[in-house]
């Protein structure tokens, strides 16, 4: 099981996936085959909660200062954790690899993670022939900053005893990695293919293994496979939801309504409006732009320094602002592993793919499989009417997802094939918002895509189509075309979309893709000055370790695109990468055209969150150095990771704006750490170069609309849509401990966002600690179900306060401290 960071309640969860119920469902599906399993408790909660006791070692090693703080803590008595001795370890690796792990962490026993004296702890339950444990933390935690330049990184001695424990040990037969992700496939060694000194190699061994992964993360999932021998078992993403409104935003709906019917007659409403819009923050999502002209605050009495037209205008586009919040998707709760959806959930997919070409009812006569056998198209068009005529191809496209959504069992059952040794099918990885039926049936061998051609055709257009919307921003909020715009390319949207991220760039630089007659893109070509209508504007490529490792072929090409364009004979002025290489040269720096940034090779992350969990930062200017300082090495057909700072810091200096691509409803903004830990930290670092605001924009590509949106008006549409609304918190709240930890990574996100972009708009924190600890039913819930996870969420907001990110009554910040309080003492045994 995965538990990194320790001590924020993770331990036996995984994005999108309820591991208690999928574990507890799994260890039933093996009893019925005849695999020997023990007695099994009768929740999954109870099951996790039997090996976080297992995992604390101060229980087991003699200390004593832990004590069970429930009778559910109780692991089964023939679960006592294993130990494992120093001088047996040095026998199971040998000299050279022991000394590799000597020599980075000083020593074998003193490293202070899970180790008494000479002794390693592996924590875990064994139930029958079935152990199961949680992954060692890869010892980061309170100090990234000294991994920083460490090209020859080992994992630290506890999590080597933990890995060859099962090997040479209990001698396990297979291992199963139960959901995304682990940690052992990012270690150290050779970023493409193992050797026999890459560590995932050197730690899994021939271990025959199997990974639960989310089918919408074909990207990580290479990962898995390629350094970590994974056959992958792919799980559904949770059913879709609509955000609706709620509270005071349907208050305001309701008022706008009313006054829309005869404004003349309602003016009298005009006040109420004014300030529900100041009492729900809603000004900064969509400002009144009279005001925002003259630069002052909203307010009631400002708002009514102008007409009564201007407002009424005003009053329309915040009331179709409402109705885009209304109708956003969000992923509900958690997926429990090999359910299949049931009649409400299938009708929440099918309802988020078709939107309105399906009549809603029509959709709940599919997914309760209720049609006649051989259904009359014409029949069913008349009787249920949609935005689009309803065609046979339309009908079979739904009966398909419904077919594909009722074969989730395929997940557990696979998972058994695999087990037994037996052929897992494969697919592409996918989702069906972007994808659709392709991406069902799950519970398959998962795997990406050919990167020989990529951009697609379609992924090419619609990446220059951004690229355009994005320059034409750029002109009308500044008058002038940006010198360099940073582009975000990631494995994951990369994949997903088919490369629209390249289409985006090859807009920007002014270039296309050559394919030989095989289909194959063997060169991105130099489109002529006088066939574009904007300058070749210069990139920032910032690639995250998976596009590195992966998409080589890419690099090589965009590399090449690079130099030619800074050798092209085009005046500077109309190519800036030009005009930026030539300043260079002028400086004497070497790799003039160097435009590909990442992480060092074989290394992940731009630990910014790292510091951010850690609450390990004084300052945003930090976390932009952290930024920069891992993002300094160069890629491409010369550069294999060379640090090259002073190509960076020119980039970051004419950096206009940076674009990136929101790939799924799952992995917005504020749901994940790795979006404020590399875009905003970024934005951060060209701001801190530069001494002005950098904007960032965001293009959601599950959707039609290629509409780059500003950072702060993404945010804020996340958080009224997810984090701040009912329906998707009692969502999350009600998937127990694996949906408290959820919540709380999005509290720690939200002092990212603070951390790196200023962004600090009080309503949210507001209303979070209304949402999630002042109301005395969540609270409990979420304490019940996750002391560690509710003790962080309190935690994050006392933080956002003392970081001068959230103003709040003196009041409020009692309750808080109280609630802190009271967690800490749950976690220690001393209150109930």
């Amino acid at each position: 099981l995965y538990g990194f960071p320790p001590g924020y309640g993770a331990t036996g969860t995984a994005a999108l996936l309820n591991v208690p119920k999928s574990l507890l469902a799994l260890l039933h599906a093996l009893k019925t085959q005849g695999y020997q399993v023990g007695e099994l408790p009768e929740d999954g909660e109870t099951l996790v909660d039997w090996v976080k006791a297992a995992d604390d070692e101060n229980q087991w090693m003699g200390f004593g200062s832990a004590q069970p703080t429930g009778e559910n803590d109780i692991p089964p008595d023939l679960s006592v954790p294993a130990t494992v001795n120093v001088r047996t370890l040095e026998k199971w690796l040998g000299y050279l690899k022991t000394s590799k792990i000597e020599k980075q962490w000083q020593s074998l026993t003193k490293s202070g993670i899970k180790t008494v004296g000479e002794d390693f702890h592996v924590g875990g339950i064994q139930l029958g022939n079935v152990w199961i444990g949680v992954q060692p933390p890869l010892g980061l935690a309170g100090d990234p900053m000294r991994l920083m330049f460490e090209r020859d990184l080992t994992p630290h001695p506890q999590y080597a005893a933990f890995y060859t424990w099962l090997q040479q040990d209990f001698q396990a037969d297979a291992v199963v990695h139960f959901g995304m992700h682990g940690t052992v496939e990012w270690l150290p060694g050779s970023p493409l293919g193992n050797t026999g000194y890459s560590w995932s190699d050197i730690l899994l061994g021939n271990l025959p293994h199997l990974y639960v992964y989310a089918a919408n993360n074909p990207s990580e999932s290479i990962l898995a496979k390629r350094r970590g021998y994974g056959v992958l078992i792919s799980h559904n993403v949770p059913p879709y939801g609509r955000a609706g409104l709620y509270k005071e935003l349907i208050a305001l709906r309701e008022l706008i309504a009313e006054f829309r019917e005869d404004p003349q007659a309602n003016r009298v409403l005009q006040d109420a409006i004014l300030t529900k819009i100041t009492d729900t923050g809603l000004a900064a999502d969509c400002p009144l732009p009279e005001l925002k002209a003259q630069g002052l605050e909203f307010t009631p009495e400002n708002a009514k320094l102008f007409s009564n037209a201007v407002l009424d205008r005003y009053f329309v586009t915040l009331y179709g602002y409402l109705q885009v919040l209304e109708n956003r998707l969000f992923s509900s709760g958690l997926h429990a592993l090999g359910q299949s959806p049931d009649v409400e959930a299938i009708s929440s997919y099918l309802a988020a793919y078709f939107g309105e070409r399906l009549s809603p009812d029509l959709i709940e006569q599919i997914a309760a499989d209720t049609l006649p056998e051989n259904p009359h198209i014409e029949i069913l068009a008349k009787r249920y009417p949609a935005s689009e005529p309803l065609t046979p191809l339309l009908l079979e496209e739904a009966l398909t997802i419904r077919q594909g959504l009722t074969q989730t069992t395929d997940e557990l059952t696979n998972l058994l094939r695999g087990l037994n040794g037996e052929y897992i099918p494969p697919a592409p990885g996918g989702d069906l918002l972007r994808d659709g039926p392709g991406a069902l049936p799950t519970g398959r061998n998962i795997h990406a895509l050919d990167p020989y051609r990529m951009p697609s055709p379609a992924a090419y257009e619609r990446g220059r189509a951004i690229g355009r919307k994005l320059i034409a921003q750029n002109l009308d909020d500044s008058g002038e075309y940006p010198e360099t715009v940073a582009v975000m390319l990631w494995g994951l949207d990369a994949i997903k979309t088919k490369g629209e991220s390249l289409g985006i760039l090859l807009e920007l630089v002014g270039a296309e893709p050559v394919k030989e007659g095989t289909g194959r893109i063997v060169r991105y070509g130099l489109m002529p000055l006088e066939q574009m209508d904007h300058p070749r504007i210069d990139i920032l490529g910032n690639l995250s370790g998976i596009f590195r490792d992966s998409f080589v072929n890419i690099i090589e090409l965009l590399d090449d695109l690079f130099l030619r364009a800074a050798e092209a004979d085009e005046p500077p002025e109309q190519n800036f990468i030009r005009k930026h290489a030539l300043e260079l040269k002028a400086q004497g720096v070497e790799n003039v055209s160097a435009r590909l940034f990442s992480n060092p090779s074989g290394d992940y992350g731009s630990l910014v969150n790292d510091r951010v969990v850690d609450s390990n930062w004084e300052s945003g200017d930090e976390l932009a150095d952290t930024w920069r300082d891992r993002n300094a090495f160069s890629y491409g057909r010369a550069d294999k990771g060379q640090a090259r700072p002073e190509v960076l810091n020119t980039l970051l200096q004419s950096t206009g704006r940076i674009v990136q691509q929101i790939d799924s409803v799952e992995y917005g903004l504020t749901d994940i750490q790795e979006y404020y830990a590399n875009t905003g930290a970024l934005k951060k670092a060209a701001e801190k170069r530069q001494g002005k605001r950098v904007t960032a924009s965001f293009v959601e590509s599950f959707s039609q609309d290629t509409t780059p949106r500003k950072l702060e008006d993404v945010l804020r549409m996340e958080y009224r849509t997810k984090l701040l609304n009912p329906k998707w918190a009692e969502a999350m709240a009600d998937q127990g401990s694996g949906g408290a930890y959820e919540i709380s990574q999005r509290m720690t996100a939200l002092v990212g966002w603070g951390g790196t972009t200023g962004f600090q708009d009080n309503w949210v924190y507001d209303q979070a600690a209304e949402t999630y600890a002042l109301d005395d039913t969540m609270a409990d819930q979420l304490r019940a179900a996750n002391p560690e996870a509710f003790r962080n969420i309190i935690g994050r907001m006392i933080e956002a306060n003392g970081r001068g990110l959230w103003q709040t009554e003196a009041e409020t910040l009692e309750k808080l401290q109280s609630l802190y309080d009271r967690a800490d003492e749950t976690l220690e045994g001393v209150a109930p």
